[in-house]
């Protein structure tokens, strides 16, 4: 018989012992050693069968061993200053805490974060860098408080069948069984957060917080008695359900989750942020709460759509416009239209927010946009490419003046990097784990010693992927007696590549199969053998991704080949720190530019690892030559197999005459050098740029910080500034159409322009109804291309030097001739005001309406 529902029945601890409660439900442990050597002697054998889980070893370990424990007194002390020593990194100043004029609080939304492999509520990168994102939070002291979903099922564990196919399943996790705590009102009852739906339903959800460092995450769960059967499966599973079911959990994330915040400062005496950040376009609804919130409270809708942009950062991540989320129009007219309408929040406002070039679909990125006074891509490349796809919402802009900037992601070194990587660096180079600091140093430490312990962590992803690959063949059926080859499958002497990201057809899984043969001969070449280990999960619904595993798995079945190939299934944290440590080389050829930014090659590069890699994502930003090796890309190749072809025999030639050659060219100590040298200057040369920290401090400083500053302006003065800053975008946008650019004339060039002249630049703008300090009248100059457009234009600013009384302004600048060829210039006008963050806020723009006073000339 099977039990209808399961539930965990939790350890009580003796007294003494209840700081290991305490330790236990810090998810710090998850990357901090010291701790998991504590729980390790808990039971040593227990805590390899939980798979080093400590909630689960509290669960199963024997009473009588706490008593035991109880009365240690070793483990008592080292109890205490393993507890100490969490207080004190909980409550001692960071770097956060020397900032002036930083945000109180940043509230941080996520549909999935990956964590610990412990707490199973995530799927791929999207997940992993919001986790990575927390704990160099927690370890800078930056105040954010977190929001996602808890699914009940997390993402699917994966097997394959006896041919191969990828199999999904979805366990059920019980919220008691894992390093959660309920978040309870006074009188002990739950918290509960209430959601309308269309016809009086209603979406209600408990709260669970997890602790990530100094970091609270709340988790939403709408597993509750209060629900019907549809709503209490909300969060059943992350990103599962059709377009309804997928709606309901955005829903959840945006709005229920800036309840949820409320709950939980009301509660707990947090403070409010000031900030908050929309991690891709699952939590966008989070602005139309906000914007209900302030409606509420009297602002109007453009006044409370002001506030709400001010303090608010958009990140997307996807470089595709089929990677957006979308829903029909109709779909969000009965969410948050008729019987479930919001009073202060017209739903014909709402849809404007989320409408783009469908007319019948309601685009979320784009509403998170509208609703984000800053929005960043997730490394340099996918600024660019962001700025190109989303330019329609600024129409006559140039790309490069979109209003998308950058921050590239980073990873959280304490969770990715080996134990041994990470003490060498102590020992040697304790600026470096304290401060990040001093990387240069690394040059002086001994090939000898980095080279063993690459060894070391080959080794233990061989000896992983054994155990694993024996489990694999278990389940798809078979024996024992057939499995006695995988006690030699792979070898810890061979150079080892690893492959392992979530399977859709533009990360090209398979482009290393493109000639099985060349592949056949790399792997086992007599003199120079490659293996490599592959890992990655398709969507449930992506039968063209499963297919793509499938045919991995079918080569990696013959045995000739079965000892130097294999695919490992349920890619999860765990096999990710395995193969991004044990990887002597880390493989990523996607089609480019279509990885926005791609972490594991960071993984892999902090571990001593090399890139071995397509110029995509934060690769394309950090490649320098040396610091691994770059696949050439096939640009400009419109037929996809012949592009596929031709960047798989670069891929094989790079293997076959630079990886390989170098790996195994040994001095007569043994010892690659020239290996050993390129390792060391990637960790020179990345280690500084791949950090989380890194990436956290400029989220801090470029975004955070002016967001709460921006925020503040408005809501001074019970939203002063809100008021009067819609007031004025809503004067400038009624007054716009009148603004011209009426003439322009320019002086002082002569018959011969030569570089380092100036041309005196003078123009006339019709203002309208518009003051002179409305406007911002810029001349644009540079290079001309073929068609008199300018290419790159640098921008001056024009003096007001008068006006008329009939709406008029005079403008004069000076415009350095500084490049020679073709050259041109133009006058534009767009708004100005000191609370909008760019130019281009508004997507208002004039320019002359015929070229007038151009000069185009060759300068000498």
């Amino acid at each position: 018989m099977r039990a209808i529902r399961r539930f965990t029945v939790r350890t009580v601890l003796p007294r003494e012992l209840a700081a290991l409660g305490e330790l236990v439900h810090n998810l710090r442990w998850s990357w901090h050693p010291e701790t998991t050597d504590l729980f390790a002697e808990v039971d040593p054998r227990l805590w390899e069968q939980v798979g080093h889980d400590p909630v689960a070893l509290l669960g199963a370990v024997d009473p009588a061993r706490l008593s035991e424990l109880a009365a240690d007194r070793r483990f008592l002390r080292r109890l205490a200053d393993a507890a100490d020593d969490l207080r004190e990194y909980m409550t001692a100043p960071r770097w956060y805490q020397t900032l002036p004029d930083a945000a109180r609080a940043i509230a941080y939304f996520s549909p999935e974060y990956g964590i610990a492999a412990a707490l199973p509520q995530y799927s791929g990168g999207l997940g992993i860098l919001a986790g990575d994102h927390l704990k160099a939070a927690s370890d800078l002291g930056v105040p954010i408080l977190a929001v996602g979903l808890l699914y009940r099922h997390g993402y699917f564990t994966q097997s394959l069948s006896p041919e191969g196919w990828q199999l999904e399943h979805y366990p059920s996790l019980d919220a008691g069984g894992l390093p959660l705590t309920l978040l309870k009102e006074e009188d002990g009852t739950p918290v509960k957060i209430r959601v309308g739906l269309p016809e009086g339903r209603a979406l209600h959800a408990q709260l669970w917080v997890a602790q990530v460092g100094r970091v609270p995450l709340l988790l939403l769960d709408s597993d509750v008695a209060d629900n019907d059967s549809a709503a209490r499966d909300v969060t059943d599973r992350l990103y599962g359900g059709g377009t309804d079911h997928r709606l309901m959990q955005e829903l959840l994330l945006g709005v229920g989750g800036v309840r949820a915040i409320r709950a939980y400062c009301r509660i707990t005496g947090h403070p409010e942020p000031e900030v908050f950040h929309t991690n891709e376009g699952h939590a966008g609804f989070l602005g139309l709460e906000r914007i209900r919130e302030l409606t509420e409270a009297r602002l109007s809708f453009d006044e409370a759509l002001e506030a709400v942009r001010a303090g608010t950062v958009f990140t997307t991540h996807t470089p595709v416009p089929a990677g957006i989320d979308r829903f029909p129009i109709e779909m969000i007219e009965r969410h948050f239209g008729g019987d479930n309408a919001w009073p202060t929040v017209p739903v014909e406002r709402i849809l404007a927010l989320g409408a783009e070039a469908d007319p019948g679909r309601f685009n979320m990125a784009v509403m998170g946009m509208r609703l984000a006074q800053r929005v960043n891509g997730v490394s340099e490349l996918h600024g660019e490419v962001s700025r190109e796809m989303f330019k329609n919402l600024w129409p006559g802009f140039d790309v490069e003046e979109v209003p998308i900037g950058s921050i590239t992601n980073g990873v959280h070194a304490p969770t990715w990097v080996g134990r041994e990587m990470m003490e060498l660096a102590g020992r040697e180079l304790p600026l470096l784990i304290e401060r990040a600091r001093g990387w240069d140093g690394i040059q002086k430490i001994s090939d000898a010693e980095i080279w063993e312990i690459r060894r070391t962590l080959r080794r233990r992803l061989v000896e992983g992927a054994r155990d694993r690959l024996r489990r694999s063949w278990r389940d798809r059926g078979a024996s024992d007696a057939e499995l006695g080859w995988i006690d030699d499958a792979l070898d810890p002497d061979v150079l080892t590549i690893g492959f392992a990201r979530r399977v859709p057809s533009y990360k090209r899984l398979t482009l290393m199969l493109r000639d099985p043969e060349r592949l056949r001969s790399l792997l086992l070449d007599p003199d120079k053998p490659v293996q490599i280990v592959i890992a990655g999960k398709a969507h449930p619904a992506d039968e063209g991704g499963k297919k793509l595993i499938q045919q991995i798995v079918k080569f990696a079945d013959h045995p000739d080949v079965r000892h130097r190939i294999v695919f490992l299934p349920d890619y999860d944290m765990a096999l990710g720190q395995l193969m991004t440590q044990g990887s002597d080389v880390w493989l990523n050829n996607p089609l480019r530019p279509l990885e926005a930014s791609g972490t594991s090659g960071m993984k892999s590069a902090l571990n001593g690892g090399l890139n071995l890699s397509i110029r995509d994502g934060w690769w394309d930003e950090w490649y320098d030559g040396t610091n691994g090796w770059a696949i050439p890309t096939a640009d400009g190749v419109a037929d996809p197999d012949r592009r596929d072809e031709l960047e798989a025999a670069a891929l094989y030639d790079l293997i076959e005459h630079e990886v390989s050659d170098r790996f195994y060219d040994r001095a007569a100590d043994g010892l690659p050098r020239r290996w050993m040298e390129m390792v060391k200057h990637t960790l020179t040369s990345l280690g500084p740029k791949v950090l989380a920290g890194r990436m956290l401090r400029d989220y801090v400083l470029s975004l955070y910080t002016p967001a709460a500053k921006a925020g503040r302006a408005l809501a001074a003065d019970s939203y002063a500034g809100a008021r009067s800053f819609a007031a004025w975008r809503l004067r400038v946008s009624k007054a716009w159409p009148a603004v011209r650019v009426e003439h322009v004339e320019a002086s002082g060039v002569g018959d011969t322009p030569e570089v380092g002249n100036v041309m005196d630049l003078r123009a006339t703008i019709a203002l309208g109804d518009l003051a002179p300090d409305d406007v911002l009248v810029q001349a644009a100059y540079g290079r001309v291309g073929p068609h008199d457009e300018l290419v790159h234009p640098g921008y001056l600013a024009l003096t007001p030097v008068d006006s008329d009384d009939d709406g008029r302004a005079h403008y004069a600048g000076v415009v350095p001739l500084d490049r020679t060829g073709a050259f041109g210039y133009t006058v534009r006008v767009v708004p100005q005001h000191p609370l909008a963050a760019s130019p281009a806020e508004l997507g208002l723009l004039t320019v002359p309406e015929e070229p007038v006073g151009m000069t185009n000339g060759t300068l000498r």
